[in-house]
């Protein structure tokens, strides 16, 4: 058998388990978890290698209809994604009946000539004849290549998702080096740590109106470790004070978290340091969404 290589996107609507699935594949953590919909921003790349083929999983932005330019981009981000791509892998939840989220996604899909594997995830909260059932319904739709019920977090049937997206990869080469499991730059992935702290840490209003940016990143030879500043803009006064919290304890509880994560990361000491700043309506700027690392 030839090498086989190629893209997959991941694809569904918001918080329905792409980054837990897509972290459990790479077997590695390159996407930002949160219970929180909407968690993802870019399409993040995660690079999977096997024995006789190279995946690129490409988590995207949850398919959802935008409310701001933010949402313009994370959109147009997704659905240039999907074009791209050798197959699709699109999650959904094991639920009753087919909402008007998902509707919304299959008619996008319907424009896309790209292979699509449905996954229904989440089965291991699901009972079996929910199960069956959403089965049914999507069976009927008869769009998919293949429907695949799936535990992301408990890894059920994540190899049988892999073997199905094998035999629709063409032959090509590697892509990328076979250690490297993304693509993206250590500072954005810095980012999107502290980002995911700040999604679990705060109140519901605040974590779709903040942005993160590594400032700087050096290897500090004589105390072996990195030291990395960043600073994290938020949209009201208010919010900076919730970011902060009493005596400063909250921010510490996020930096101390975040910094957890970037030391397996990068598998060295490091000393983070967190400012907070204010930008007022930054999710309707171009410039501050360019300066954010998120285009037009």
């Amino acid at each position: 058998m030839s090498f086989k290589s190629g893209f997959v996107a991941v694809v569904g609507r918001p918080n329905v388990g792409k980054s837990t699935l897509m972290n459990q594949l790479i077997g590695e953590k390159v996407a930002i978890m949160s219970s929180k919909p909407q968690t993802t921003r870019n399409s993040i790349r995660g690079v999977l290698n096997r024995e006789k083929s190279q995946m690129v999983l490409v988590d995207t932005p949850g398919l959802h209809k935008p409310k701001n330019k933010l949402g313009d981009f994370m959109m147009e981000s997704a659905l240039n994604t999907l074009k791209d791509v050798d197959a699709i892998l699109y999650l959904v939840e094991p639920e009753n009946n087919i909402g008007p989220g998902d509707r919304y996604i299959m008619d996008l899909l319907k424009d896309i000539k790209t292979p699509v594997i449905l996954v229904i995830n989440k089965i291991d909260i699901s009972d079996s004849d929910q199960l069956d059932h959403c089965y049914g319904l999507y069976e009927k739709m008869n769009q998919f290549q293949r429907i695949i019920p799936i535990s992301a977090t408990l890894g059920v049937n994540l190899e049988q998702v892999l073997r199905e997206i094998e035999s629709l990869l063409p032959e090509g080469p590697r892509y990328f080096p076979e250690d490297m499991i993304t693509d993206q730059p250590e500072r954005v992935i810095m980012a999107e740590l502290i980002r995911e702290k700040l999604l679990q840490y705060l109140e519901q209003e605040v974590p779709h109106g903040i942005a993160v940016v590594t400032e700087r990143m050096r290897m500090n030879e004589e105390k072996q470790l990195m030291e990395i500043q960043a600073t994290i803009f938020c949209e009201k006064k208010s919010h900076k004070g919730m970011i902060i919290g009493k005596n400063g304890r909250k921010l510490k509880g996020i930096g101390k978290s975040a910094r957890e994560d970037m030391e397996r990361f990068l598998g060295t000491k490091v000393y983070l340091e967190l400012w907070v700043k204010v930008k007022e309506g930054w999710r309707d700027q171009p410039s501050s969404l360019r300066d954010f690392g998120y285009d037009e």
